[in-house]
């Protein structure tokens, strides 16, 4: 069995301005490899050889001419001014360790359309945001750095979750090859946002945020209510993110599948048969009460009410990524 990448340990990157692309990169990475500097040179790299093929095509007569005139009259094709970098950039970053971006929808990516466990990272991308999802030591988080920590991903819902962020018009991409398998410690803090921490240490700052925006009448669930017996707090944080795991890809599965619930329309057409019976029976009974009432005295009614049944909703939002998927930052 090979050794812990690291130690063990995880590197995440919080967002800092609109760095996302370095934070991705760094975090497919697993280490403070890049900082903003570095891709903007390999973006101004790229403006140069972009231009010298466009200004060979100027010279050519007719629409490719004019074509090409308005792609030099433009600024940067591969940073925005907002500091969004282009996927080639961050592809040209990734090239510097022998590492492959191959777009998941693409047939490169062969059967890991289905199955992306078969990989070891992904790069999404949606509008301004970039954000890595990486196995890292076995176990897959999502390094979003809008999040305080890495969010740990079981393998039953790592599917779910790169299903429901294409669903949501998220570009993701995976990167193949031989990844860095350390990183020196001494590097953290060259780029002042980069942090090391254990998978438990993630899991608390994620359960802690979790708890924080939960409602305060949230109960907790029978099912681990009954199991909670004994349990450490670390156990007790490992299997509250299991649960949340499993009713988020249950969601999803919902969601793709239409929902559980009819329609309202559909409601009401089902209902309609059953209109006339209800009114007989009603008619029935209030004649039934009148001639009670002649005979008997009067008592105070009891009456049964009964409340509307009410389904539960989904939880997960993946914008935050595009909309959270995480949240759009830049």
């Amino acid at each position: 069995m090979d050794a812990a990448s690291n130690g063990g340990l995880l590197y995440h990157e919080v967002q800092e301005g609109k760095l996302c692309a370095v934070h991705c990169v760094n975090t497919t990475l697993q280490g403070p490899f890049f900082s903003e500097f570095d891709l903007a040179a390999l973006a101004n790299d790229l403006d140069q050889r972009e231009r010298l093929v466009m200004l060979e095509g100027s010279q050519s007569p007719g629409a490719a001419n004019a074509a090409a005139g308005d792609f030099l009259a433009e600024g940067s094709h591969n940073v925005s001014l907002g500091g969004d970098f282009s996927i080639q950039v961050l592809e040209k970053a990734l090239e510097v360790w022998d590492l492959q971006v191959i777009p998941l929808d693409s047939p490169a990516a062969g059967s890991s359309q289905f199955d992306p466990e078969q990989e070891v990272a992904f790069i999404c991308h949606l509008q301004d945001h970039w954000f890595c999802v990486r196995k890292v030591n076995g176990e897959w988080y999502n390094f979003n750095s809008l999040y305080p920590a890495p969010e740990h991903l079981s393998k039953f819902y790592l599917s779910a979750f790169i299903d429901t962020l294409k669903g949501s018009g998220w570009s993701i991409f995976a990167v193949r090859g031989n990844f860095p398998k350390e990183c020196p410690m001494g590097t953290e803090g060259s780029n002042g946002f980069g942090q090391w921490l254990t998978p438990d240490d993630a899991r608390g700052i994620t359960a802690s945020c979790n708890q924080v925006s939960a409602p305060a009448n949230q109960v907790q669930s029978p099912v681990l209510g009954e199991q909670s017996g004994g349990m450490s707090e670390m156990d007790m944080i490992t299997a509250q993110q299991e649960e949340a795991d499993l009713n988020a890809a249950i969601a999803a599965s919902l969601m793709d599948a239409g929902g559980p619930f009819p329609t309202y329309d559909a409601a009401q057409e089902d209902s309609k048969p059953q209109d006339a019976p209800v009114a007989e029976a009603a008619s029935n009974k209030d004649n039934n009460q009148e001639e009670a009432d002649k005979s008997e005295p009067t008592l105070a009614p009891c009456v049964e009410t009964q409340g509307p049944a009410s389904g539960s909703g989904t939880k997960r939002d993946f914008s935050s990524m595009e909309g959270k998927e995480p949240a759009k930052e830049d």
